[in-house]
């Protein structure tokens, strides 16, 4: 069994319209959901045959418990998607005014920065709080993870966007390459 708290404004939304949210997470894993609604504490309990399907089912609740929307958080169900969570306090420090003002500069003058990071790596990204969740492959999550400290540091945004443009490339370049590798062509 696997336990994790959220904040008790984001219990509605890992229920979901009617349960659905809930239902879907316990269906594709093969997992029950506990919501205790009154204490944010949710309870996920192993009831299919993958080994891993509660640490999914925690991934997959931390992610929409820290703001990400609970489609994309769904990604999680698969092999193929991690999550990251990126602390700011870490990168700033505690003061209210230096968390408010990176988060600024992360989301950008209305969304445009987090959009630019979600499309140049294939990662999504939610900022809220006190933290950025990250969820996409591996790759996707490794080259967001960097533009979004460096953001977080203080870097000005030309140069992220530079980054995360040659991150872009190379990205697209190692998908290509595995296609290849793999016998596929790309129609278009």
């Amino acid at each position: 069994m696997e336990y994790v708290r959220i904040p008790l404004s984001r219990v509605a939304v890992l229920i979901g319209t009617d349960g659905g949210t809930k239902q879907e997470i316990e269906k594709r894993l093969g997992v029950g959901l506990v919501i205790d609604a009154k204490e944010g504490v949710v309870t996920i309990e192993n009831r299919g045959e993958d080994v891993l399907a509660e640490w999914k089912g925690r991934d997959i609740v931390k992610a929409v418990g820290r703001g990400m929307n609970p489609t994309k958080a769904l990604l999680l169900a698969t092999d193929e998607y991690v999550m990251e969570i990126i602390e700011l306090e870490d990168i700033v420090g505690r003061s209210e005014k230096a968390l408010l003002r990176q988060k600024g500069r992360i989301i950008g003058e209305g969304g445009k920065t987090r959009r630019f990071v979600e499309e140049a790596t294939g990662c999504h990204v939610s900022v809220g709080g006190k933290d950025v969740v990250l969820v996409g492959t591996v790759d996707e999550v490794a080259a967001a993870k960097e533009g979004i400290v460096m953001l977080a540091r203080g870097a000005p945004h030309g140069v992220v966007y530079k980054v995360l443009e040659e991150k872009a490339r190379e990205l697209k370049e190692k998908r290509l390459s595995i296609w290849k590798g793999r016998g596929l062509r790309r129609e278009g």
